[in-house]
């Protein structure tokens, strides 16, 4: 059977590349930084420009297709995953390292049909890295085959997390309290690679055994999410149950047993679903 939305993954990645060139372009003269729900929850004019030349090519080749963004959203449109063919857009995964030249920077580009994703496209700009995963078709860093790490003792695994733009002192204790007790397991390391698209490859790449984290978006893991299971890797709410792309809740691991640990240790909380209705 003719795979009918190869023609969509193409210029998934094509367009990847071409917001790349972008972002590299950008950090060497027009890093102009704005905040959105905090001073230290970022946007910057890059932000906006890819996702407007992203979007606006799926427009012209698919006018059709639905489209989600994380600047659209930003700016009020609602998040809004139905059956119909959905693009779901982070223009800049880690703006906050696009700000400081940290080089761990990706574009995320996932793709869902029936509300189950059907391609995921996550290109590390500055590492020059293009993570593909095409359901059923297994998961590629530059054309090369993805497998997660098949080691099954969590004392003996890297986990990998990020600490969100909240600063109110509850969240943060809460972030703090699954670290500690992650970290005291122990494992052999916490790591952090201010992306979650890019911590998610990671674990499909076996370099980490899981990632988790509370306070996530949509765009932020759709792509990714099928990069892990394409890689053999499992994927898990906080609390253990199946995971939920709008629950801003996830754990992605290269095993169910490594998953299940961790959702031992996590103190789960649930922020505002990405889905949820706009608050007046």
């Amino acid at each position: 059977m003719a795979d009918i939305w190869q023609d969509a993954m193409d210029h998934a990645v094509a367009i990847a590349r071409r917001a790349g060139d972008v972002v590299r372009e950008a950090l060497l003269d027009d890093r102009m930084v704005m905040t959105k729900t905090s001073s230290v929850d970022l946007v910057t004019q890059t932000d906006q420009k890819v996702e407007k030349l992203i979007m606006q090519s799926v427009k012209d080749k698919f006018p059709t297709h639905r489209l989600i963004g994380e600047e659209s959203v930003a700016a009020g449109e609602a998040c809004d995953l139905s059956d119909a063919p959905t693009w779901i857009i982070d223009p800049i995964d880690g703006t906050t390292n696009f700000v400081h030249a940290f080089p761990f920077v990706a574009v995320s580009i996932g793709f869902s049909v029936n509300k189950q994703i059907e391609f995921g496209v996550v290109y590390s700009c500055l590492e020059d890295k293009m993570f593909t995963a095409r359901r059923g078709k297994g998961a590629f860093c530059n054309g090369n085959v993805l497998q997660v790490s098949d080691q099954e003792d969590i004392r003996q695994s890297i986990i990998a997390t990020e600490f969100g733009s909240s600063r109110e002192p509850e969240a943060v204790n809460n972030i703090f309290s699954s670290l500690r007790s992650i970290l005291c397991i122990p494992v052999h390391g916490v790591r952090t690679a201010g992306s979650a698209a890019i911590n998610m490859c990671l674990v499909a790449s076996g370099c980490v055994e899981a990632y988790y984290e509370i306070g996530i978006h949509v765009w932020d893991v759709a792509a990714a999410s099928l990069i892990v299971s394409e890689a053999g890797g499992v994927l898990m709410d906080v609390d253990g149950g199946s995971v939920d792309l709008m629950s801003r809740r996830i754990v992605a691991a290269n095993s169910r047993a490594i998953a299940e640990r961790i959702t031992e240790e996590i103190r789960s909380f649930s922020p505002p679903r990405d889905d949820a209705p706009p608050q007046h």
